[in-house]
This record gives C-alpha cells, structure tokens and sequence, in this order.
C-alpha cells in the first residue's frame, strides 16, 4: 500500500482533517462525528509502494512503474450512520465484485437508514432490469 497518501476530511478548506489513513498507525486519531465529511483512498500496487509525482504536481505512479489502483469514496457521518456521497446512479452498473461478494452483494451505499433505503432501491432495480 502507498502510504504516502492518506484520506482526508472535507471542509472549508478541501485536504483538512482529519487524516484517513488505510494502515495501522501507531498515534491517536481523530474523533469522527455526525456531520464530518470524509474520504478513503486505498492505494494498492503490484510492486513496489515508494511514489513517483509526475511534473504536474497531481499524477501519481509508482517509482519502479508497477501496475497501481487507487480510489475514492466521500462519506458523510450521519447519527446512525455514513452515507456515500459518491455512490451510484440508477444507471451504473454492477461491477464484478459487486455482483460475486460473499459479503455484501449489490450496490453499497452506506449504513445510515437512508442510505440503506436506497442502496435497496437499486438493486431491486438492478434485478428487475436483467
């Protein structure tokens, strides 16, 4: 995992706190509250995880060039719960490991009640659409 990198809180400011980190760290965190809105950045890489930043201070790869995924979800703490602010529209479609988890299988959107609702919503739409 690229380590470099980290989630984040949104706010006024854009890149705030607090830090979202996807590996143990060894310091105290933040405390997340109803209201807080947050992203998740996972990185992960076939080689090695030291990055290499492109001139456009933006573009990220890895320094020996190995295949790299990143992505991003936006979540917002809701009193019971999280909700995806970055979910999925009636006409996204599934994708492999929506469709073969053992876990949860479909669209997720999140805990909250509401988020739940919804994330129901589609996939039943998703079902009747097959």
């Amino acid at each position: 995992t690229v380590r470099a990198f980290c989630g984040h809180g949104i706010g006024q400011v854009f890149h705030t706190a607090p830090n979202i980190y996807h590996y143990t760290v060894n310091q105290p965190l933040d405390e997340i509250k109803v209201g807080h809105v947050f992203t998740i950045e996972p990185m992960i890489c076939e080689g090695l995880a030291d990055p290499y930043m492109w001139k456009d201070d933006w573009t990220a790869t890895t320094a020996d060039g190995g295949r790299s995924a990143q992505f991003e979800h936006t979540l917002l703490v809701t009193e019971d719960g999280v909700e995806a602010l970055t979910g999925k529209l009636e006409n996204s479609p599934l994708q492999f490991w929506e469709e073969d988890s053992a876990i949860r299988k479909g669209i997720w959107l999140g805990t909250s009640g509401n988020a739940r609702e919804k994330a129901e919503e589609l996939n039943n739409n998703k079902v009747e659409t097959k």
